[in-house]
């Protein structure tokens, strides 16, 4: 079995057949929605970012030799559908997105690192809709995000990237390679949301087109 998710064709199929359960999930949470026509926009709108997310992972800014890349917003695409229709919607976005970066570029050595790595680390970004009611919840839900998605790759690093640590204590050396890359694509996006003041009006109006009835 471990062979089978070590071979790129194993994971690819892994992926895509997880993809479509995800996507069934993200139907069946956005069914639930009493008028469809919000439901369809759920679905189109987490279609949207997922495809954003997908374009921005290549527009990528630094890529470390061991894996992980600073990219141009990537994240913040898949953070706005938790802060725009709540955790459960945007958790299971993350995790298709995740896998989608598995059949993109795929890095397996266990059954367990990939699950970690690509549907539970980038699901973690949908935490964002736990703060989404919060008056600065844009910013501090896709830092929520962020961190979730950082507590999985330090505990893959710890786990099973430890030989690239040498002599350093794995732990800390996985959250220092790990800081480098996420971190840096969160500042860099802190930053924007200060010095360009749009940014937020613009997501707020999209967010108003998002939960229309």
């Amino acid at each position: 079995m471990q062979a089978f998710f070590e071979a790129w064709y194993g994971q690819v199929i892994t992926a895509i057949v997880a993809v479509l359960l995800i996507l069934v999930g993200i139907g069946i949470v956005a069914g639930r929605k009493k008028n469809r026509r919000q439901a369809t926009r759920m679905l189109v709108f987490s279609a949207a970012a997922i495809a954003l997310a997908t374009v921005l992972s290549f527009l990528k800014i630094v890529e470390l030799p061991q894996g992980g890349s600073l990219t141009l917003f990537s994240m913040f695409a898949i953070t706005l559908i938790g802060y725009f229709y709540g955790p459960a919607q945007g958790i299971l976005c993350g995790m298709a997105y995740g896998l989608i970066q598995l059949i993109l570029g795929p890095y397996v050595i266990h059954p367990a690192q990939l699950v970690i790595d690509y549907p539970l680390a980038f699901g973690m970004l949908g935490l964002s809709g736990f703060l989404n009611k919060r008056p600065d919840g844009l910013l501090a839900g896709y830092m929520l995000g962020v961190f979730g998605r950082l507590v999985m790759a330090v505990l893959s690093g710890v786990i099973f990237f430890a030989d690239y640590a040498g002599e350093m204590d794995p732990f800390i050396y996985s959250v220092g390679y790990n800081i480098a890359y996420l971190g840096g694509e969160a500042l860099l996006t802190a930053v924007v949301f200060m010095v360009v003041p749009a940014v937020k009006k613009t997501v707020e109006r999209i967010k108003t087109i998002a939960l229309a009835q």
